[in-house]
């Protein structure tokens, strides 16, 4: 490590050119590990061009950042045909194609991590010299942390880097080799891959990450139970899961009178243990829909990442009050930041934020967790203690928690500031501004069709045909009605609504505003005459009377977040069907 000691002082900046196929489109979007560095000719420009410049680097900072902490959605700003304009000196020229290959030793390699120098990084063995890319790629200083050295444990670490086009590119910048010797004193040096300690999973789980793990369950068996059994609860990981020990775990508050850390008995003994049934949604559940529209950046969700449990927990209210908050914090603070022991190669951990009246309220129902379905929290679930807000996007359930803070602003991660917002369907990655749009908290009334899945085909002698799923509502909004249509939304049935598990002892309604958790429905729809194809389609209304659009068109925006439109399901209807007067 004692390379990246002399790289603390690179310049964290871009040079961005315009006019290249090759950095644009999905090729930018994967390479996130790569750092920025001001190129030897743009010391000397004029303020007009580093203006404009700044501007610009701005804009590219935010580029990547969800994937470079680990976050797996994949956040680009694209260059739009931008060119990466090669330095034309022979150091700096791809030997790629030549016959023979310089061989260089660690030591040789470790020398360049500077401007000056040049910037290499080895891969497989293999040696690069990257110093006119990195001008390029806006994924700010974590480059840093592999120049001189291998780029294994990084990309370790952000695994999307192993596809064939990034490999492709990298690929455009080899100058040469490292002999032997230098190859078994590196495979001996990286540190194990982070991810190697994870937690066993279900396979049913349907994988859409697997570093970080980000899993759904299938939609056929969601709506199987009111309570979604722990282990297909859908996974949501921003970064590796640490592992924690629950004798030496302590959750330390800040912007309180005095200091506070609190081990996990006491949090369980001091306090009393409240539990509640939540349901839980992912900002990009049903993106996989919205990208039908226009392909997004993020996760290619289904139906199925949102899910029901109850959990048990100290209230944060309680906490809060019992060491000091009062009218004078009140005064000053309006967030709660949370702050979570998940963390990336830089030591930046995971956080979020929720407003002060949320956490504070008596019905607000906000928990200190430390139990999902009457059993210890699951490593994935955030053990020994995560964060629960009710009606609140899934991105502010932080796990593993390790801090709070009371305070006078938003937390600053990149999850609360450049992530998780919502934005125009004219908004692209060129002219987003993320400091224009308020962090998502509350989340829009949502429903999805569970059975019968798309494509099926179904027994036309029945002569008719059950359709099941689920509907929810954020900020406590009960969710009142689900209608269901199989003529593409010509004609509207109402489907009955299930509160438990228990259709004969369904669950007393919630109070008012609070309705936490889901609702599942089903219903038997005749079979339109001769049908041979159908379009189910299902919408809900919440008490408030919000509704779901019913396209996704006005709706799309870069994120896929906030994709709530109509779930349309086509099946086709057996040829043996008998006569349906």
């Amino acid at each position: 490590m004692q390379h990246l000691r002399h790289c603390q002082g690179f310049a964290q900046v871009f040079l961005i050119r315009s006019q290249s196929s090759k950095l644009s489109k999905s090729v930018i979007p994967s390479l996130s590990v790569w750092g920025g560095h001001l190129s030897s000719r743009w010391r000397s420009t004029g303020g007009h061009e580093k203006q404009e410049y700044n501007e610009r680097r701005q804009k590219f900072r935010f580029a990547l950042a969800g994937l470079l902490a680990g976050t797996g959605a994949v956040l680009a700003y694209k260059l739009h045909q931008g060119k990466v304009e090669r330095a034309t000196t022979p150091a700096n020229l791809p030997v790629a194609q030549t016959s023979s290959l310089p061989v260089y030793t660690l030591e040789e390699v470790t020398k360049h991590c500077s401007l000056d120098n040049g910037v290499w990084v080895t891969h497989k063995g293999e040696v690069y010299d990257i110093t006119e890319f990195v001008a390029v790629h806006p994924g700010g200083d974590k480059i840093l942390l592999a120049a001189g050295g291998a780029l294994e444990p990084y990309w370790a670490l952000y695994a999307v880097h192993e596809q064939d086009h990034v490999l492709e590119i990298l690929s455009e910048y080899k100058i040469g080799v490292l002999n032997t010797e230098s190859i078994k004193k590196q495979e001996s040096a990286n540190p194990s891959d982070p991810y190697s300690a994870e937690p066993t999973r279900h396979p049913a789980l349907q994988i859409n990450s697997l570093k970080p793990f980000n899993a759904e369950p299938p939609a056929s068996i969601l709506s199987d139970n009111y309570i979604t059994p722990s282990a297909i609860f859908f996974k949501r990981n921003h970064l590796p899961v640490p592992r924690v020990d629950p004798e030496t775990y302590r959750l330390n508050i800040e912007g309180l009178p005095g200091v506070v850390s609190l081990t996990l008995s006491e949090l369980k003994s001091r306090f009393p243990k409240h539990t509640i049934t939540v349901t839980l949604q992912c900002a990009g559940n049903r993106r996989s829909e919205m990208n039908k529209v226009k392909q997004v950046k993020g996760l290619n969700w289904g139906v199925a990442a949102i899910s029901n449990a109850t959990w048990s927990g100290a209230r944060l209210r309680d906490v809060l009050l019992y060491y000091g908050f009062g009218p004078e914090v009140a005064a000053k603070a309006q967030h709660v930041q949370f702050e979570g022991l998940d963390r990336d190669v830089t030591g930046t951990a995971y956080g979020a934020s929720i407003p002060l009246n949320k956490a504070m309220s008596d019905e607000g129902d906000v928990l200190l967790a430390y139990e999902m379905n009457g059993e210890d929290l699951p490593a994935d679930h955030g053990y020994p203690v995560r964060v629960v807000v009710p009606g609140v996007v899934g991105a502010r359930n932080v796990k593993w928690l390790g801090k709070i803070v009371v305070s006078d602003e938003e937390s600053k991660s990149h999850w609360q500031q450049n992530d998780y917002k919502g934005f125009s369907p004219g908004t692209d990655w060129d002219t987003v501004d993320f400091k224009s749009a308020p962090a998502i908290q509350e989340l829009p009334i949502q429903s999805a069709i569970t059975h019968p899945a798309e494509g099926a085909t179904v027994d036309g002698s029945v002569g008719e045909v059950t359709v099941k799923g689920y509907a929810w509502s954020g900020g406590g909004r009960e969710v009142v009605r689900v209608d269901v249509s199989v003529d593409g939304g010509n004609t509207w049935h109402v489907a009955k609504l299930r509160t438990s598990d228990n259709s004969q002892d369904p669950a007393s309604p919630p109070p008012p505003g609070k309705a936490w958790a889901w609702k599942l429905w089903e219903i038997d729809i005749p079979l339109p005459y001769r049908s041979q194809e159908l379009e189910i389609v299902c919408k809900a209304v919440d008490s408030s009377y919000n509704m779901q659009p019913d396209t996704f068109a006005p709706i799309w925006n870069l994120r896929g977040v906030l994709s709530n439109a109509w779930h349309r399901v086509k099946i086709k209807v057996s040829q043996d069907l008998k006569d349906q007067k």
